[in-house]
This record gives structure tokens, C-alpha cells and sequence, in this order.
């Protein structure tokens, strides 16, 4: 049997990761299986079919997403329309849930299959949105081993498959081949930064992530900065922040390489989400920061939809407080520097973190996008 057809919706720079080694795993059984649907470059350049860009479904937040949605809508009245007139054998949406969930459940209606990729955090925060996960997906892949655990206590069908960054980073990262393909002195100490991949991140965390390397470069000249950014858009407004709160400081700016420019640091200063896990698997101490806006937090804060005291993945995935986190106001430019002075300071600390991260690591290391592409087709009934 051939002529296998795959819509797929991928949010983010982490969901093109996993849309891209999906697609691979599959083609390497049916090499004529066609893709189509929201993609990011690497899906792109796999061969999807693109009919809009990943960048389009990327919103955070409860009340950043308001201005966003009537073009959301629009998207999302416009694929069904699309998948219903020519559907295909199976529909994955990768990550982004609060687009693809509405999207799965039209879709799943209308006799599609459907999988969601990537739990959303109903263990952490929103469970209500179990019910909805219920009725628009057939099958959630997890690529976190508790996640499973969770969905089979609620009925609903779930697969742990790993996480294809597991898979693709080595055990063990050389930090110093890493600082000379970035032209970097081995000897120095320092410290990647990344504000995060959006702009609206960079508008929450930027001024605080440059004052932190300010605060930290007025207590040692030696400390030296990385900054990897994800656009031309992120990069001008990190710099315009950098110009009026860090002037003079030695940074150096770069176009992408982010997990490079990790492998090089000492230490990392990050936003919240995958780059925290890929730091923990490049085994570097970090500081993660996250902030939303005020009306977000008053939204999560009076209707209680917080349900863990951790956000950054390494401590949900440990349970502990294995790497420092700062939320809301927590976040100042001081805090953040006296906590990554204490990260590259603490040696036991940090012989404590690496153990800790290694064994995140091998938990992780399933071949993740093969299992995920054996689970898809599992569930439309092909062989896999």
C-alpha cells in the first residue's frame, strides 16, 4: 500500500525538531509519503508541503494570545476546510495546543485520525483541557516518561516515545571544540544568554537578561557573554536593550547556535521552555527566568490553574530544585547574576547537576522520532 499523506501543524522552532524527524521516520517506510500542512523551515526543507509557517500558531500566553485570535481563527476555519476537502490518512499536530486541539477535534469529527504530539501541561497547569484532549485526539505521544503515567489515570490512549533531542545531542558535548567554532577564548569564563526565541520573550525577559550580564560584568571583568538569537527581529530589539542597560559591555552576538554557544558556557541564563532541557543535555549548569504578562499571571493566580511548584523542565522532570528559576518579579537583573555566580561558583552543586542532567539524558534516549512514527502508523493501520 503507498500513497500515504500526512497533515501535519508544527508550532515553534521545537516542533519543527520534531516534525522533521518524523517525517524522516517515516519516509524511511513509505518514501513516497506526502506532507502538508504548517511548517517550519526544517519541515520545509524535508519536503512538507507548506501552506503557512510555524511562526503563525506561536502565541504565549492566556491574554497575549487575545490579539492574536481572529487571525488564529482564520487560520484554523481555513485548514479544516483544506483537510476536510482532501483528507488525508492521518493528521498530527505538533505542540501548539491551544491552536491544534480545536483543529484535531474538528478534523477528528470529521472521520480523520488524529495524534497530538507533545502532552500539553494539563499535569501542571489547565487539567479541565483533559476533556478536550479526549475528544479531538486519538492518541497523545509523550516525550516525557510521567506524562504517560498521567494520561493512563484518566483514560486517555498515550505513548511515551523520548524526545528527539535526547537522541540527536551526544552524552558528552566538548565545550572547548565548541568555543573555537565560534571563535571564542577557551579561557575565559563564560556565559551564554538567551532571552528566548520570540519577540514577545525578549520583550518580557530582555531588559532584565542585559542587566544581569551588566550586573555581572561590574563584578568581574574576566566574565565574558554569548547571546545566540533565534531572528533579525529578536536580535534588534536584544540589542537595543543591551545598547541602553549594558553599554560597553563585551558581548558577542550571534545569528542562531544556540546549542553551540551552550556547549561553550560555563554557565547558561535562559528563558523557560526546550532550551532548558537542551541545556540539562548538554549537562550546563543554567539560571531559568519566565515571565508573562500581568494579566496572565492575575488570570493563573485567581483561578488556580497552576498546579506545580516547579516550571523549569529539569526540576519537573527531577522533581527537585535542581537549577535556580525565577518567576514574575523574581526576575530582577541581580538575581539572576548572584544566581549564576553561584551556579559557576558551587562545584558540588554543580558535580550534583551534571549526575542529575546525565540521567535525564538517558531516561530521554528512546529514538524518539522512530517510535513516534511507528505509533502514527500503528494507529491508521499500516506496518510499520
Amino acid at each position: 500500500m503507498s500513497g500515504l499523506r500526512v497533515g501535519l501543524v508544527a508550532g515553534e522552532a521545537s516542533g519543527d525538531l520534531l516534525g522533521v524527524g518524523m517525517m524522516q521516520a517515516i519516509r524511511e517506510r513509505y518514501p513516497d509519503a506526502i506532507f502538508e500542512g504548517v511548517a517550519g523551515p526544517r519541515m520545509r526543507a524535508a519536503g512538507c508541503d507548506t501552506w503557512d509557517q510555524s511562526e503563525s500558531v506561536s502565541v504565549m500566553g492566556l491574554a497575549e494570545v487575545l490579539g492574536h485570535l481572529p487571525r488564529l481563527l482564520r487560520l484554523r476555519r481555513n485548514l479544516v476546510k483544506r483537510f476536510r476537502r482532501d483528507p488525508p490518512d492521518a493528521f498530527v499536530g505538533i505542540d501548539a495546543p491551544d491552536f491544534n486541539l480545536g483543529l484535531e477535534r474538528q478534523l477528528r469529527r470529521a472521520g480523520i485520525p488524529t495524534t497530538h504530539y507533545v502532552s500539553p501541561t494539563v499535569w501542571a497547569w489547565r487539567a479541565s483541557r483533559l476533556k478536550t484532549i479526549s475528544r479531538s485526539t486519538d492518541l497523545v505521544l509523550c516525550v516525557f516518561p510521567f506524562e504517560k503515567e498521567y494520561y493512563d489515570q484518566h483514560g486517555i490512549r498515550a505513548e511515551f516515545v523520548g524526545h528527539p533531542l535526547a537522541d540527536e545531542i551526544p552524552l558528552h558535548m566538548d565545550g572547548a571544540r565548541a568555543r573555537r567554532q565560534l571563535g571564542l577564548n577557551e579561557a575565559e569564563s563564560l556565559i551564554a544568554v538567551l532571552p528566548g526565541s520570540r519577540r514577545a520573550e525578549v520583550k518580557q525577559l530582555g531588559a532584565d537578561f542585559a542587566g544581569a550580564i551588566a550586573w555581572l560584568h561590574g563584578q568581574s571583568n574576566d566574565t565574558r557573554f554569548v547571546v545566540p538569537l533565534a531572528t533579525p527581529e529578536v536580535r534588534r530589539s536584544f540589542e537595543a536593550a543591551l545598547a541602553g542597560i549594558a553599554p560597553g559591555v563585551p558581548v558577542t552576538l550571534l545569528d542562531g547556535h544556540s546549542r553551540e554557544a551552550m556547549a561553550a558556557a560555563d554557565a547558561v541564563l535562559l528563558a523557560s521552555g526546550t532550551a532548558s532541557l537542551e541545556a540539562a543535555l548538554l549537562k550546563r549548569p543554567m539560571v531559568v527566568a519566565y515571565r508573562v504578562s500581568k494579566l496572565t499571571m492575575w488570570l493563573l493566580d485567581t483561578f488556580r490553574l497552576i498546579k506545580v511548584r516547579h516550571f523549569a523542565l529539569p526540576n519537573l522532570l527531577t522533581g527537585e530544585d535542581l537549577v535556580p528559576e525565577f518567576l514574575q518579579e523574581e526576575v530582577t537583573a541581580e538575581s539572576l547574576g548572584r544566581a549564576l555566580l553561584g551556579e559557576l561558583n558551587d562545584d558540588t552543586r554543580r558535580s550534583e547537576a551534571i549526575r542529575a542532567f546525565e540521567a535525564i539524558h538517558l531516561n530521554l534516549r528512546r529514538d524518539a522520532s522512530q517510535r513516534a512514527a511507528e505509533a502514527v502508523l500503528r494507529l491508521i493501520g499500516r506496518s510499520a
